[in-house]
């Protein structure tokens, strides 16, 4: 569960740190005061997209950290899978954000990705916003409830996996099917592609061993020249030469190691580098020798180096690579020559790969018909707990050509009054009841989801009354089972909860600043008695929100 929310210059809170507990967790306050902030705190720890204007004007930068414990082994094996300790069940998430743009995560003090977090979310946190109620007018999302109510997700995993192996076989088998001209064009230009370089047989390493060649004969002048100066200097005129005079130093060492062996080791050296330099200069008279200029060589070296140079222009790739380029280039020259039989094998492979994937749709499809049965009716249950006594919810099926989803179009339909005809949700569904089917879909999901964390920013739009006191009985019903955190206006769901938390905005030097404070029982009276009578608390206001908190 989330234990701990540390916010730093995310728009009008400068600092604050929120301790949570298990249970009925609610926040209420003014409009405007900034519970939409927390919100988007937890979605910034979460991974979620945002933008540098959370940034509190001023500041350069914002800081959001996220402490959970108790984390489950879901998230712990989540965990591992990612590269961190999981042996501690206490998950330490931190988001940096700059005006620069960028974002800096960290999960149990390592560095980390946005998209780690993300991962990481989805067994963590399920946030249910003000506004997700309205993804019940898209049908695609019924869907998505079925799988995850009736535990198809890894078969609709492996479906999908099928679906696009088909799908990459059939684009292929279209291009096979594609205008025979075209084959043809293609047939003639890779034939003296390959050719061409078949032809020039270039060698790994050709082109550098070519360009330390012709420098070696470009600069023939003067390496001859060098070598003769260095065999000079080791040999000399007149036995004066550099090796020469060695051997006369290593003599007089050798004689005055006769009268005292400490030269000794002075004269072995000497006699050492004597043998060494007189090796050399046999390696430079070999190599003056050898040296030779050779104009046509030189002629054909430039003529091999500017073909190398053209063909990798022309391929816009290193002369190393266009070997294996031409062997990729003959390969899709078989291909096409043997156009007819790969066509008949991909035809087949390809009908083979659909029939894989029917197979598991077919198999999706029935299991999802079991579960949605059940789902709408745990769904109906719980929508007339919520003051929707005659609700009807019906799983409308109907299939549809091999697709992402399986051969499935799923629509859940409603009718909310006796004697309608159910009918999509978009049709008929006001805010209210759209906000208490969706509470009633999170309520039966949340049986199978194996997330700590439920929060519900504003729950109870379009909401009043008897149905408000439902919705609070509902979520502290749920919060038994795991955390719950509830943005409110309506005392009757406020009286409920287990913990109360309080989000003023003031101003202080002309800055305006978010507060959030935990409410001991008299502050709660208080702050019911406020969202009971407004600005002006009478003291029956106060007496009301005495008993709802007694009554609750």
């Amino acid at each position: 569960m989330l234990k701990t929310l540390h916010i730093e210059n995310i728009a009008v809170i400068e600092k604050t740190s929120i301790d949570f507990s298990e249970g009925l967790n609610v926040l209420t306050g003014e409009t405007g005061a900034g519970k939409s902030i927390i919100i988007d705190a937890i979605n910034a720890i979460m991974g979620q997209r945002t933008s540098r204007d959370i940034i509190r004007t001023g500041e350069s930068s914002a800081f959001v950290s996220a402490v959970f414990e108790d984390v489950n082994a879901t998230v712990r094996a989540k965990l591992e899978e990612l590269g961190f300790d999981a042996e501690d069940e206490v998950l330490i998430l931190q988001r940096s954000l700059s005006l620069s743009g960028k974002s800096a995560c960290k999960i149990n003090g390592r560095p980390a990705t946005l998209a780690m977090l993300r991962e990481l979310a989805k067994n963590l946190i399920n946030i249910h916003g003000q506004h997700e109620s309205y993804e019940l007018f898209s049908p695609e999302t019924h869907l998505g409830y079925i799988d995850s109510y009736g535990g198809t997700l890894p078969l609709r995993e492996a479906y999908a996996e099928r679906y696009r192996a088909y799908k990459v076989l059939q684009k292929k088998l279209n291009a096979a099917n594609s205008d025979e001209s075209e084959r043809l064009r293609e047939i003639d230009l890779l034939q003296f592609q390959t050719s061409e370089l078949f032809d020039a047989d270039v060698q790994p390493g050709e082109e550098e061993q070519l360009e330390t060649e012709r420098t070696s004969l470009l600069n023939f002048e003067k390496i001859s020249s060098l070598l003769n100066k260095a065999k000079m200097m080791l040999e000399g005129e007149d036995a004066d030469g550099g090796a020469e005079a060695v051997d006369v130093a290593a003599t007089a060492m050798q004689n005055a190691a006769s009268y005292s062996p400490e030269y000794e080791e002075i004269s072995n050296a000497l006699t050492d580098i004597y043998y060494n330099l007189r090796d050399v200069a046999g390696q430079i008279d070999d190599a003056i020798d050898n040296l030779e200029s050779d104009p046509q060589r030189l002629e054909e070296i430039e003529e091999r180096l500017d073909l190398l140079g053209r063909l990798t222009r022309k391929y816009n790739c290193a002369a190393d690579e266009l070997p294996a380029l031409a062997e990729r280039m003959q390969t899709r020259l078989e291909e096409l020559l043997n156009f007819d039989k790969n066509r008949d094998d991909l035809k087949e492979a390809c009908e083979s790969a659909m029939e894989d994937a029917l197979a598991l749709a077919a198999e999706l499809r029935e299991k999802r018909r079991q579960a949605a049965e059940t789902f709408a009716r745990n769904v109906k249950t719980e929508m007339s707990f919520l003051n929707m006594p005659n609700v009807e919810l019906i799983p409308h099926f109907e299939e549809t050509a091999l697709c992402a989803d399986g051969i499935d179009k799923v629509e859940l339909l409603i009718s909310a009054n006796p004697g309608e005809t159910p009918r999509p949700v978009a049709k008929i569904a006001s805010g209210g009841e759209l906000s208490r089917m969706m509470l009633a879909i999170k309520t039966v999901l949340a049986a199978t989801d194996d997330v700590d964390t439920l929060i519900f920013d504003e729950v109870d739009t379009g909401i009043s009354g008897s149905a408000s006191e439902k919705v609070g009985l509902k979520l502290r019903e749920v919060s038994k089972d795991c955390q719950v955190l509830c943005v409110t206006h309506q005392a009757q769901l406020a009286a409920l909860a287990d913990y109360h938390y309080l989000i003023e905005k003031r101003v202080k030097e002309g800055r305006t600043f978010t507060v959030v404070s935990p409410l001991d029982h008299a502050a709660r009276v208080r702050e019911l008695a406020r969202i009971i009578g407004g600005v002006n608390i009478t003291d029956a206001a106060l007496s009301h929100a005495e008993d709802m908190l007694r009554n609750a």
